[in-house]
């Protein structure tokens, strides 16, 4: 039998992607391997892919690259959205032992005890069983960061919008009860990490199966000792309802952030995206978040050059986003993905011009920061500091996502501290001249 002691994992994507890479650390280290560093030569590497755009894809294969040549007799397996996409794609690069789909990648250890049975490492390997038939949801959360961490609370979609993969990589909408959430959650409050950021591809549609829905969750949530802020990563604005917001402006630890997709300012692209809201509704939620928490942080998803977006729609989209009352934008450029009825569509943006959009909306971005920063002088929050030591300072979040730096002292490493919103120094990084124990 070949022997496995060491792993080592390398996470592509998203949030949500962190946190199965953690669940699926733990099944690892419960089985008695030990976590290394991916250049510490491991027996096994486990890489999560993401398959957003074709440069994730693109990711995959150089990590599998880097694999080989850290332990060439090391076993390679690739799990995530890109697996399950595409699995013979992936078993096709050369040093890729075994490919796991959506349903299989949480009975890892399994399927990797039946190859060390072998006489010798089998290459190419696929277990990717077809999407429609994933309807097991798996709770899980990231580890390793004591600052934070994020909680999956939710998985797939039903939504099919005309440009995403993402049902077809990870199924329908799931999630587990409030009373099964509700114990992972007390994991994590018994852990050193004193912010949870609620994470999944659609997590407005938690509960979807049963009786229950994200408003009760999140009130449950919020009664957990031992947990000091909750985070919403993100959540599509037709199911950010009034009373969600109502509930995150007046609750014990929800902070007053959210980050909002959007993905275009047209109406018109908009309903060619096959989303499930207007500008009419976005605006709404924008101002009655404001309405009710004036210094909320809010984030936006937007996409530019999706086919048929003329310079009229870009523009509309562009002023809409300079008037609208938000702090950040997460820009993407439309890519081309398999098997989605965008690609269908024959009016395509040339790329040339989808990066000089693109272009554009990440320097509004960067005035829309440096507004909302200069917004909260004068001001004051309290900020969360994180381990990490930069050029002899660190850095931190407030409740509101205002970034805050520091001189490193290790001492306050995950611990809060009162601050004044003083100056903004170069890279849109707020200074405060008095730290005080919160």
């Amino acid at each position: 039998m070949i022997d496995f002691k060491k792993v080592a994992f390398y996470t592509l994507g998203c949030k949500l992607n962190f946190s199965e890479t953690s669940t699926i650390g733990r099944l690892f280290e419960n089985e008695g391997y030990a976590k290394v560093d991916f250049n510490d030569s491991p027996d096994v590497f486990v890489i999560n892919t993401c398959s957003v755009t074709d440069n994730a894809d693109k990711k995959c294969r150089n990590i599998v690259r880097r694999a080989k040549r850290v332990n060439p007799n090391a076993f390679v397996v690739v799990v995530g959205c890109y697996a399950q996409l595409k699995p013979q794609e992936i078993a096709d690069i050369e040093g890729v032992n075994l490919v796991l789909g959506a349903n299989e990648k949480f009975n890892i250890l399994q399927f990797i005890a039946e190859e060390q049975e072998k006489e010798e490492l089998a290459l190419g390997q696929v277990r990717a069983g077809e999407i429609k038939y994933v309807k097991e949801f798996v709770p899980g959360y990231s580890a390793g960061d004591r600052t934070r961490t994020f909680l999956k609370v939710q998985d797939g979609c039903d939504y099919f919008c005309s440009f995403c993969t993402i049902p077809l990589a990870r199924g329908r909408s799931r999630s587990a009860s409030i009373e099964e959430t509700l114990k992972v959650a007390q994991e994590i409050a018994d852990s050193p990490a004193k912010e949870v950021v609620l994470t999944g591809v659609n997590i407005g549609d938690f509960g979807k199966q049963s009786e229950e829905n994200f408003f009760q969750l999140i009130q449950e949530l919020d009664k957990i000792e031992g947990i000091d802020r909750f985070r919403i990563s993100s959540i599509e604005p037709n199911l950010l309802s009034d009373e969600i917001i109502g509930f995150c402006a007046n609750s014990r630890s929800f902070v007053p952030h959210f980050h909002i997709p959007l993905q275009s300012g047209s109406d018109t692209v908009l309903k060619q995206m096959r989303r499930r809201y207007d500008t009419a509704l976005y605006t709404n939620r924008v101002n009655r978040i404001k309405e009710l928490m004036p210094d909320a942080c809010i984030g936006v998803d937007v996409i530019v050059g999706f086919p048929g977006e003329t310079e009229e729609d870009f523009n509309t989209t562009y002023d809409y986003l300079a008037n609208l009352d938000v702090a950040y934008l997460h820009v993407f450029t439309y890519s081309e993905r398999a098997n989605t009825t965008a690609i269908r569509k024959e009016d395509v943006v040339p790329m040339p011009v989808r990066h000089e959009r693109s272009k554009k909306l990440q320097l509004l971005s960067e005035k829309l920061k440096r507004n909302f920063y200069e917004s909260q002088i004068g001001k004051s929050g309290t900020v969360l500091f994180e381990e990490a030591e930069q050029e002899g300072f660190m850095y931190g979040f407030t409740e509101n996502y205002i970034k805050i730096r520091a001189p490193y002292d290790g001492k306050k490493a995950n611990a809060f501290f009162a601050v004044n919103y003083d100056s903004i120094d170069p890279g849109t990084v707020m200074r405060s001249t008095e730290l005080t124990l919160a």
